[in-house]
């Protein structure tokens, strides 16, 4: 590498975006101390670093009122490694949170003093209102369009905000987080789930939330919906936008809270050692809340306070983008051959849906459109394996802004793209969407079977391209000059098209 780059070279790669200029975030909870690096700040966030350090800074705050030291060494050790990631990353901005231990302890001053000496930005300690009111933000930036209550599980605290027109209105905080309830419980779950059902009596949850969908935020739960999906046999290992009804997740979290011991409950072993034992707390604070809230079901985000709060620094403009296109945007520009190809794409099928007569839901079409962007990105993979990892790629993404049937629609069209209407690629996300949804995936996959060996990937040859249907024949209608394209191969993959699309016959016809 010393003959690339100098020691006052650029150290980024050609795979990042070109003049991001890196946001950073760090997060200083009652359980841990996480630093998040982003690539840039934008509508879609890609996080270039992820660490943290389960430093437990609330253990004992509800009994001592303060930050423990041994404590607060281990967050400060955490913070001097994080101050030079910082420093080694060339971040631009770095915006320092610190939550509900900080803001309860009465040595916060010496700590925050501390913390802004090591990274030379300041700290903004929030309050209840104010943690509530970016937690709901997050949810928001991962899942547009959501409508009902956002719970952000800390380790200190529980905030609670309703959700409409993308807007949150009454926030609220509770001194239910997991440590505070294990410590405030002697560490009985059985106990933290009477504390919390006799503190949500009093707030009156349940009068305007029955019916609604909660999203449900934190660590812990996080940890909880990666538990239930292990035990259940879920397909998709992937938390954002993870949606399971009410009833199921309740019973879920009986189960754990009646286990014989906090590492006693089903599948605890799959669970992170810094969160095992507060998993049991975490899903008695689950219960309660689904139970009084009469909640339809639980959604999990994966998305929290620290991205709600870089949201809320957007302009209106930025916040109206979409997530899912702008970031299925950046991947087509940083992993496909030709990123103007993905609109030549989206065209030429939009083309095919209207000659055909096949009707398309706004949804289908920015799904649709998603996949195009997407067909692309696996071109330097080794043939043999490029289906798999294209599904792999495309079903595990940080992507946001896709639930998980939409995710499976877009794994089964780059799997048909890749491999053929006979993979089995992405069989096992079938079940996550409805039949039609896979008939509509399996459709664009092989449309895109099509189009790519007339254009190699590149662009201007689909937009002079166009079908033609009549009497049940399905004709691609080339132009004089590019009817050489007129082959075998083409023919080939122009009849398979056309049986799955239901004509009786096929033709490549030159004009």
């Amino acid at each position: 590498m010393n003959s690339f780059w100098g020691v006052d070279a650029d150290p980024t790669a050609q795979g990042r975006i070109k003049g991001a200029r890196p946001v950073a975030v760090l997060d200083i909870g009652s359980n841990s101390v996480r630093l998040v690096v982003y690539e840039r700040h934008a509508r879609a966030l890609t996080p270039l670093y992820n660490e943290k350090s389960a430093c437990a800074l609330g253990r004992g705050v509800g009994q001592t009122g303060r930050l423990a030291d041994a404590n607060v060494a281990q967050a400060l050790d955490a913070i001097k490694r994080f101050a030079l990631v910082v420093q080694m990353m060339r971040v631009g901005k770095v915006h320092i949170l610190a939550t509900s231990a900080v803001r309860d302890a009465a040595n916060r001053q010496e700590f925050v003093d501390a913390v802004e000496a090591l990274m030379g930005s300041p700290v903004n300690v929030l309050s209840g209102e104010q943690e509530a009111h970016f937690a709901a933000l997050g949810a928001v930036a991962g899942i547009p369009g959501f409508v009902g209550i956002v719970g952000d599980l800390g380790g200190g605290s529980l905030e609670l905000s309703r959700i409409s027109n993308g807007i949150d209105t009454e926030g609220v905080s509770f001194e239910l987080g997991v440590i505070r309830l294990q410590d405030d419980s002697n560490g009985s779950p059985v106990k933290a789930a009477a504390i919390v059902r006799e503190q949500l009596t009093k707030s009156g949850l349940g009068k305007s939330t029955k019916g609604l969908s909660f999203a449900a935020i934190g660590g812990t739960w996080r940890s909880l919906a990666k538990l239930h999906q292990i035990v259940r046999s879920y397909p998709l290992r992937m938390v954002q936008h993870y949606v399971v009804p009410a009833d199921e997740m309740i019973a879920f979290c009986g189960e754990i809270v009646g286990a014989s011991s906090l590492k006693g409950y089903e599948g605890a072993e799959h669970v992170s050692s810094s969160r095992r034992e507060l998993v049991p707390f975490g899903a008695a604070v689950m219960s309660e809340v689904l139970k009084g809230g009469q909640f339809a079901d639980v959604v999990f985000s994966a998305l929290g306070v620290r991205e709600g709060y870089l949201h809320g620094l957007l302009d209106e403009r930025e916040r109206a983008i979409d997530p899912l296109i702008q970031g299925a945007e950046e991947l087509s520009v940083l992993r496909s051959r030709s990123p103007a190809h993905a609109n030549d794409l989206i065209e030429f099928t939009g083309q095919f849906l209207s000659v055909s007569g096949t009707a398309e839901t706004a949804e289908e079409a920015r799904l649709r459109s998603v996949a195009c962007l997407l067909a692309d990105i696996g071109w330097r993979t080794h043939p043999d394996y490029r289906g798999p990892q294209s599904v792999d790629a495309v079903a595990y993404s940080p992507l946001t802004g896709v639930d998980h049937s939409g995710r499976a629609f877009l794994a089964q069209v780059i799997a048909v793209r890749y491999d053929g209407l006979k993979s089995k690629t992405a069989a096992s996300l079938a079940g996550l969407g409805s039949a039609e949804q896979t008939a509509r995936a399996r459709l664009i996959g092989a449309l895109f079977r099509v189009a790519y060996p007339m254009t190699a990937a590149m662009p201007g040859i689909l937009p002079r391209i166009r079908f033609e249907v009549a009497g049940g024949k399905l004709d691609l209608v080339l132009p004089g000059d590019l009817a050489f394209l007129n082959g075998e191969h083409l023919r080939g993959r122009l009849e398979q098209f056309a049986n799955l699309a239901g004509y009786k016959a096929s033709a490549v016809r030159v004009e």
